[in-house]
């Protein structure tokens, strides 16, 4: 799920306007940047699935969806900023724990019984909404849908830069559908890694920087 996950964080950013909504985007994504990152260090693993069996990887990654992982992620996500904002800490810190743990929430539906409870060799978790397609696809789309929505109701942004926001998002949920229904297999898990970290950094950088121009409260 990835168009899902900026829904999230869309949906949790129109919860506090003060807070620039690509942080919380990013923190939607945070566990599987973690994800791309450990693949790379050769921490945790992807399989990609063959030609014409699949459309699913499949993943052993402990460390950034596990669920005991998950919540050490958004404490530490909640710690740092409750420490760093200048404004209403406390309610920062929750808000961004709760965009890191909204990923591990939403993975569990879709994911087949990949998700370990603690460690790798712990109780796999996983409702494998993804094996059935089609479904997986609506929800994902419901959910962005719904948090862009939100934060388009919510949001003092200029409404070029509202717009653009909801067009990034759209893009987000156009490359979900396609990389999961069109695209073939990337030749690597290394191609898939840094290419998938790319991804988050550029969506989320674009989202941060349009967000940040706000209209003056008349």
């Amino acid at each position: 799920m990835f168009a899902g996950h900026v829904g999230a964080g869309l949906a949790i950013a129109g919860c506090e306007p003060r807070i620039n909504a690509g942080w919380l985007v990013f923190a939607a994504l945070w566990l599987d940047t973690v994800l791309w990152i450990l693949v790379l260090a050769g921490v945790e693993t992807v399989a990609l699935p063959a030609p014409g069996v699949s459309s699913q990887p499949s993943f052993v990654f402990p460390y950034s969806h596990g669920l005991i992982a998950s919540l050490a992620w958004s404490a530490l996500a909640a710690a740092a900023v409750g420490w760093a904002a200048q404004a209403t800490p406390g309610r920062a810190a929750l808000l961004m724990a709760a965009a890191v743990a909204s990923h591990w929430l939403l993975d569990v539906v879709v994911h087949r019984p990949e998700l370990p409870l603690v460690g790798a060799a712990s109780i796999p978790l996983g409702l494998g909404l993804y094996d059935r397609l089609p479904v997986a696809l609506g929800l994902e789309a419901a959910v962005l849908v719904a948090g862009a929505a939100f934060y388009a109701r919510r949001t003092r942004l200029a409404p070029r830069r509202r717009w653009a926001i909801l067009a990034t998002a759209a893009l987000s949920l156009l490359m979900t559908i396609a990389g999961m229904t069109l695209a073939p297999p990337p030749p690597s898990a290394t191609t898939m890694a840094v290419s998938s970290l790319v991804t988050i950094l550029v969506l989320t950088a674009s989202v941060g920087l349009l967000a940040r121009e706000r209209v003056r409260a008349g």
